[in-house]
């Protein structure tokens, strides 16, 4: 199981003991803001996750999975469809589209935008950010934002761009597994989680969502402690909330790790 962090870039000890504790295999790797990678997630390579797969390969794991949180889960969304043998799909708080970057390239710069990932060399097509959006006038001076209405008003500003950033899940051979809030203030995560989920099935292939209208955009696993809270950001949802999806989602993601998986 490769565990990938969201725009923390932490690496996810705690998530990998607790499915190592479920007897499987599990890497967390650093894929920005390291030595030669960029310093934000702009244009971060795909190619960057394939040395951890080849490493679990090479361990004897006899199937490979990818959890992914938030950017994380946008990054796995792609290597389910790009890369081969990506037997199942963990995507915790997704989204359905390619973004631009959060923070700077290789170069230090963040503006203009470019999208978050590239393939083979090439840039993924992404929607950009409209950065007429502010935050509510409401908000306590220096009090943490959300964000979410900046990814909601992007979209509607550069609506031709959202075909062409759409993740074609409809080509991956995964078995996806996505969790998402309802509450989620950083990005729409549920009303994505279904976005995906309609293309999936339009293809006539399996796919499981795990909702809650009351959790935010930090679902946690069981075993895992609440989030800590942030200054800078609101993700909505609660620690009840949040370990109550968690433990929602759990038995279906490890169906989906173990190839167990019922029928969509």
């Amino acid at each position: 199981m490769l565990v990938l962090s969201g725009s923390s870039g932490r690496i996810e000890d705690e998530r990998c003991r607790i499915l190592a504790r479920e007897g499987m295999a599990a890497l967390s790797v650093r894929w920005f803001g390291g030595s030669g990678q960029p310093p934000g997630i702009c244009e971060v390579p795909l190619e960057t996750f394939e040395p951890a797969i080849e490493v679990l390969r090479a361990g004897g794991a006899r199937r490979i999975g990818v959890l992914g949180t938030s950017k994380g889960a946008e990054a796995a969304l792609h290597l389910s469809v790009l890369l081969p043998g990506v037997d199942a799909l963990v995507a915790l708080s997704p989204t359905s589209l390619t973004w631009a970057n959060v923070g700077p390239g290789t170069d230090g710069r963040t503006r203009p935008c470019r999208s978050s990932w590239t393939w083979r060399g090439e840039p993924l097509p992404f929607v950009p950010y409209d950065d007429s959006w502010a935050p509510a006038p409401a908000r306590p001076e220096g009090g943490p934002v959300a964000v979410r209405g900046w990814y909601e008003q992007s979209r509607r500003t550069f609506a031709d761009r959202v075909d062409a950033a759409r993740i074609p899940v409809e080509r991956s051979g995964a078995e996806l597994v996505l969790v998402a809030g309802g509450d989620d203030e950083m990005w729409p995560s549920l009303p994505c989680a279904e976005e995906l989920a309609d293309r999936r099935r339009a293809a006539g292939l399996p796919v499981r969502v795990v909702g809650s209208p009351d959790a935010g955009h930090r679902p946690r696993l069981p075993g895992e402690g609440p989030a800590p809270a942030s200054a800078q950001f609101r993700y909505g949802g609660s620690a009840a909330a949040d370990a109550a999806l968690g433990a929602a989602a759990w038995p279906h993601i490890l169906d989906a790790l173990r190839g167990t998986h019922g029928p969509a």
